[in-house]
Order: C-alpha cells, then sequence, then structure tokens
C-alpha cells in the first residue's frame, strides 16, 4: 500500500513541485560596527570573495563592547585541548571562542567529527546568541575565518556573519575541488567530485551577481551528499515581513536551488507590489480625508515614508525525499527540527522587533511544518499548505499558529486527497482557511490570474496562488480569495476599511 501510494506521488511530483511570542534577549547583543556590517554585506564580499581580506579591512575597526559587563573577555584563558575534542554544545563553543584563530582552524581540521556533532544537535539559538553576544568583534571575525561551516549554520549567529561564512565555505571548497587532479581519483570518487560541484555551481548561480538588488544571502550550507542550503532575498535583520518557502519531495540542491530563489524573489516582488498598492492608496484616502482631492505628490510621500520591507527565505534545509523512501515520516522529522530551529533562531536575535512571520509550505514540507508547530516551541503568525499529503493533528487548534491557516488545492493534484500522512487539511474538519488557486480576474488590479493544475503549478508566475501566498505573508489574509462569491467584495475600498 505504501507503495502504490509512493507511486501515485513520484507520478505527479516534479522537481518543481518556528517562533514563540517576542520576548527581550537575556543578554543584549553588541551592536556591530559599520565597518564589519559593510564588509560583511554580499555586496561587499560577493559570491567568492576572501574572508582574509576581509579580516584585513577590519583589522583596525575597533571592536565591539561585550554584552554583559560581568562576561569574562574571550580570551582569557587557553582552554585544555584534549579537553575540549570531548565536550559539546555551547561548552565547545566557549573553547574555541578562547583559542587564538590559528588554533581554532587546526583543532577542527585535526577533528572534523566536532563541526558534525555540533551541527548535528546545535545548541538553542538563545544559548548561540549568548556566546555570540558575548566575544569582542575580533574574536567573532576570527571564528568567522577559522570555522565558517560552523559559523554559518547556527542559528543564533547573526545572519550577516553567517552570509560571510557561508560563502567563505563555499569559496574554499569550490577551489578545493577544481584544483584536485582528477587523474588521482578513482571512477566513483571523479563522479562524486563533479555532482558536488555543480551543487556548488547551482548555489553560486542562485546568489547571483554581487550586485543584486535585493542584496541576497547565504544563511545556511552544507555542501556534502545532497546538500542543503538557504538563500534570503531581503534582509533578515531588518524586514517587518518575513517568509519561509518549505519545499516537498525531490527539490534538491543541485537541481532546484536557483528555481527555488528564483520563486523566493517573485515572491518578494508580488509582496512589495501589494505593500506599495495598499500603502498608496492608504495615503492618498487619507490626503483626501484631510484636504479634499488627493495628488501623486501625496500619496508617492505616504508610500516612501511608510512602506513595510520583506524578506524571502528559500529554504532547502533538510532531505526531500524521493520515491523510496516518501512513505516514511524520517525525513519529515528532519525538517521538523530543521524548521523549529530557523523560526527560534530568527525570533531571539530579532527580540522585540519581531517580524510578521509566515511558513509557505509545499507537498511533504506542509507535513514537516505542522510537525515543527506541534511538536516544537516554534511558532509563527501563518501558515499556508498547498498541495499536503496529510496532518498529524487533528486540526488547526494543534498548531502554533498566532493567525490563520491557509490551504490551497490544485485540481487534479492527487496529494491532499490521498490524506497519506493523516487528515487532509482541507478539509472542513481541520478547520483551516480555504485559499483559491484556480484562477480568476483580480478585483483590485483587474489582472488576470492563471489556475494551479496538479502538483507542481503553485508557485508558478501570475498565478491566484502566488497573489495569495503574497497576501498571506504580509498580513493581509481579508483580501485572500477563496472561490466563493464573497471574492467579488474584497476590492480595494475593503482593503482599506478593513
Amino acid at each position: 500500500m505504501v507503495v502504490d501510494a509512493a507511486a501515485a506521488i513520484i507520478a505527479s511530483l516534479t522537481v518543481l513541485a518556528a517562533a514563540g511570542p517576542s520576548t527581550a534577549l537575556e543578554h543584549p547583543r553588541p551592536e556591530l560596527s559599520a565597518s564589519i556590517v559593510q564588509a560583511a554585506a554580499p555586496h561587499a564580499l560577493g559570491p567568492l570573495a576572501s574572508l582574509p581580506e576581509a579580516a584585513t579591512t577590519l583589522a583596525s575597526a575597533p571592536a565591539s563592547a561585550p554584552a554583559s559587563s560581568s562576561a569574562a573577555p574571550a580570551v582569557a584563558a587557553i582552554p585544555d585541548l584534549s579537553r575540549l575534542t570531548s565536550t559539546r554544545g555551547t561548552q565547545l563553543l566557549r573553547g574555541l571562542g578562547a583559542l587564538p584563530a590559528a588554533e581554532t582552524a587546526r583543532v577542527l581540521a585535526a577533528n572534523p567529527q566536532l563541526v558534525e556533532r555540533t551541527l548535528a544537535r546545535p545548541p538553542a539559538p538563545r544559548q548561540v546568541d549568548r556566546w555570540w553576544s558575548n566575544l569582542d568583534a575580533a574574536t567573532q571575525l576570527s571564528l568567522v575565518s577559522a570555522a565558517p561551516r560552523l559559523v554559518g549554520n547556527l542559528d543564533g549567529v547573526p545572519y550577516v556573519m553567517r552570509d560571510m561564512a557561508n560563502r567563505s565555505h563555499l569559496r574554499t571548497v569550490v577551489n578545493a575541488l577544481e584544483l584536485a587532479d582528477p587523474m588521482s581519483l578513482g571512477a566513483s570518487e571523479r563522479l562524486q567530485q563533479r555532482e558536488q560541484l555543480q551543487m556548488l555551481y547551482s548555489v553560486l548561480d542562485a546568489l547571483g551577481p554581487a550586485t543584486a538588488n535585493p542584496p541576497r544571502q547565504l544563511i545556511s550550507l552544507d555542501v556534502e551528499g545532497q546538500g542543503k542550503a538557504a538563500i534570503v532575498v531581503g534582509d533578515l535583520a531588518t524586514a517587518d515581513y518575513v517568509s519561509y518557502i518549505v519545499p516537498g519531495m525531490f527539490i534538491s540542491v543541485q537541481q532546484s536551488m536557483v528555481e527555488w530563489v528564483d520563486t523566493a524573489a517573485r515572491l518578494h516582488d508580488e509582496q512589495v507590489t501589494w505593500l506599495t498598492l495598499l500603502d498608496s492608496a492608504a495615503g492618498a484616502s487619507s490626503a483626501s480625508s484631510a484636504t479634499g482631492a488627493p495628488t501623486a505628490t501625496d500619496a508617492s510621500s505616504a508610500t516612501d515614508a511608510s512602506t513595510p520591507t520583506v524578506a524571502t527565505v528559500a529554504w532547502i534545509g533538510y532531505q526531500t525525499p524521493h520515491l523510496l523512501n516518501v512513505g516514511s515520516l524520517d525525513l519529515a522529522y528532519e525538517g521538523r527540527d530543521a524548521i523549529a530551529s530557523a523560526v527560534l533562531g530568527l525570533q531571539t536575535l530579532r527580540g522585540d522587533n519581531a517580524p510578521y512571520l509566515s511558513l509557505l509550505a509545499h507537498s511533504y514540507g506542509s507535513t514537516a511544518a505542522m510537525l515543527a508547530l506541534t511538536e516544537t516551541s516554534a511558532t509563527v503568525d501563518a501558515l499556508a499548505m498547498i498541495g499536503s499529503p496529510g496532518a498529524p493533528g487533528a486540526s488547526v487548534a494543534t498548531l502554533n499558529v498566532r493567525g490563520d491557516v491557509f490551504v490551497g488545492e490544485a485540481a487534479w493534484d492527487p496529494i491532499p486527497n490521498s490524506s497519506f500522512f493523516g487528515l487532509d487539511p482541507g478539509s472542513s474538519d481541520f478547520g483551516a482557511r480555504a485559499m483559491n488557486v484556480a484562477g480568476g480576474i483580480d478585483v483590485i488590479t483587474n489582472r488576470v490570474l492563471e489556475g494551479s493544475t496538479g502538483h507542481n503549478a503553485y508557485f508558478s508566475p501570475g498565478t491566484e496562488s502566488m497573489r495569495n501566498l503574497a497576501l498571506i505573508a504580509i498580513d493581509r489574509g481579508e483580501l485572500v480569495t477563496d472561490g466563493t462569491s464573497t471574492d467579488a467584495l474584497r476590492t480595494l475600498d475593503y482593503a482599506l476599511t478593513y
């Protein structure tokens, strides 16, 4: 029966197919100096820029003050290396932070299992943030240089530093693979080398040029095996609205990273377009009420001054399933833990300035997202699920979602009705809001919206699905169409008075 269900899924799938209440940090982080932020930014480093060069640029930058006056200096004592290699978690992080950079690099090169062990069961983001905040700026940069793979994948480390570390690690691995002598490798090793290079080239292509606007950040990177990566379009550190797109079956870094980032970029643009339109209309309405007929200058000034910002994350943070393992929830549990860590990391770093956070999850990824929102402490503001194979809980009441839960199901998509992993979240018993994906005319913009058909067209450009996902992500759920006669009432006047 599992094989039959898997066959149904493979037939319809192609490669296209969590944060608690906002609280202040116990140990506020020292602000990064302007020179550090500038040197660490994607436009300064670029995909293959040299981290040592950035470190040289920052040599004269003043170090940030420790976050806590009672914190011990980062390099007060050199730890016992023999004991350090047997530690884990925050104890290991503190030990590495107390080492000179060259020694840190040597220890990790000689003991690669330390990074493997730490990333397999990482400390909680709040613990990571507390450790990182108590390091001065020079020590932080030395760790980025000496331990880029570790720093780049720890939720709780500021995203600008993770981007710097991951780009450095990406450059190092690509250079090593390109310089390796193929004749010194066996046939299987050469094939593995080519596959790994193609995967990393996909990450480079997805990052785009250093001048990309909006900027892109590489906030996680695993270069081994099938690989994992997450690329942000926008700025996670400041965005008012943040959305993660969570993939389902057959989405891999090598085959899908470029298209997944393109999807995030389209979603970003759609959100910005709606925010600009709604803010402009609100500004014009306000000016009209106060002084009579509005002018173009009135609307433009209101928009420029008040339009919020967005960031979308093309997230491939777990190994997605294929035909032989899609019948199991094992990878969904991996996705659960990774999603929860990412959400909690964002909440930790943003503190009291938390953004409106949405998970937009497709197929198997929706099951992983629901596991994260039922079995961990992660919470989000909105959840949208498209083409879901089933919910682990009985209703939306089991999900840690502060706002609404939306479900979209396309015609000729066999997956939602399979209820393979539990109750169909689109059923009336589950209690989620319907999100129409069939297409039609947008009553606000008069655009013709394409319909989504089958399992893999939910993210296609110009679809009603993409329109609704964008509105969900900017907290305008009242404008999300549900395919009923009520949609005709979701006009711009309605939007301004809701």
